[in-house]
């Protein structure tokens, strides 16, 4: 019995290249060329000022716009060929960039015109699977048609496959996408994201999925010095500074929080300066009668991070 054949509405028909070929007045024929009719390399840029560390990751990233930016130039010459498959896996624990990465990447497949619009649609499994029989079908393919142009990022991807459970629906949804990742790969790129262990059993379990992922990126914890630079440039995009003393307040934060269960890197460092400054504004509001400076109001001091409930259990 033949599978089922699933159109989206409003996915391009397939092409064998990514975007028509330019003319010969136009046609880039240098990297350099390319480079600065797309103007990838300020992406790049963005996404080296937007994260802190993740050094392999962006390598990773550089590999893949390098591959684009060739395979344009093959475009240009008449050398076409099948579009590149770039559906890719991104792996590691929550809070370490794996949203903002795709955001850029798919800024990077849009500008090169890989996808024709480059947004991302951020889903989970509760977007795509039903709770009952029919439900699924009409629910995936609704979000497939909204991320049709661009690219559809699935995080922690394993919550689709559930063998434990003959009744659930999320097999549907993966056969659904698996045909429209082979089919419409050249109208959409889908990243699937989660923590590496569970993302590995997931590929294992699903080979068709699996075989349709071409990149696949680790994204690192964070180390302690990276964590406290970026909670310098949070504060600094809030219009906060950490006062004297305060910055090594929060690297003695740090080092009790990192080995509790649940620290979500970066994420958790944003928790925790929300929580100091609501510490703050507490502090700030008993003198009801004080005209407060500039000063006053941008500045964490230490008493805001040390009266944390981590550091109960100290003098300090």
């Amino acid at each position: 019995m033949n599978a089922p054949t699933y159109n989206i509405p409003g996915a391009a028909a397939p092409t064998v290249a990514p975007v028509p070929p330019a003319t010969a007045d136009t046609a880039a024929r240098t990297i350099n060329e390319v480079l600065s009719q797309s103007q990838v390399e300020a992406v790049m840029d963005e996404l080296d000022r937007d994260l802190i560390g993740l050094a392999p990751v962006k390598a990773r990233i550089r590999d893949i716009a390098a591959l684009l930016v060739v395979d344009k130039l093959r475009l240009n010459l008449g050398l076409q060929a099948q579009t590149p498959s770039l559906h890719m896996g991104f792996t590691g624990n929550p809070g370490t960039g794996k949203t903002t990465v795709a955001m850029r990447m798919a800024e990077i497949l849009h500008r090169l015109g890989y996808v024709r619009k480059g947004h991302v649609v951020s889903v989970t499994r509760d977007d795509l699977v039903g709770q009952y029989i029919g439900h699924t079908a009409p629910k995936t393919k609704e979000v497939l048609k909204k991320a049709m142009g661009g690219v559809l990022f699935i995080d922690e991807a394993y919550y689709l496959y559930r063998p434990e459970n003959e009744r659930d629906y999320g097999q549907e949804a993966i056969e659904i996408l698996l045909q429209v990742m082979e089919n419409q790969r050249d109208d959409l790129v889908v990243i699937v994201a989660g923590y590496k262990d569970r993302m590995d059993t997931f590929f294992k379990s699903n080979p068709g999925l699996s075989s349709r992922i071409a990149h696949h990126l680790d994204f690192p914890d964070y180390s302690e010095g990276e964590l406290l630079a970026i909670a310098d440039r949070m504060l600094g995009t809030m219009n906060y500074r950490f006062g004297e003393g305060a910055r090594e307040a929060f690297e003695r934060y740090l080092q009790r929080r990192i080995p509790l269960p649940h620290f979500a890197n970066a994420r958790s460092v944003r928790n925790a300066l929300d929580r100091a400054r609501l510490r703050q504004a507490s502090r700030l509001f008993i003198d009801r009668d004080r005209e407060f400076t500039r000063e006053d109001l941008t500045t964490l001091m230490p008493a805001d991070i040390l009266a944390s409930r981590l550091f109960a259990d100290s003098p300090a």
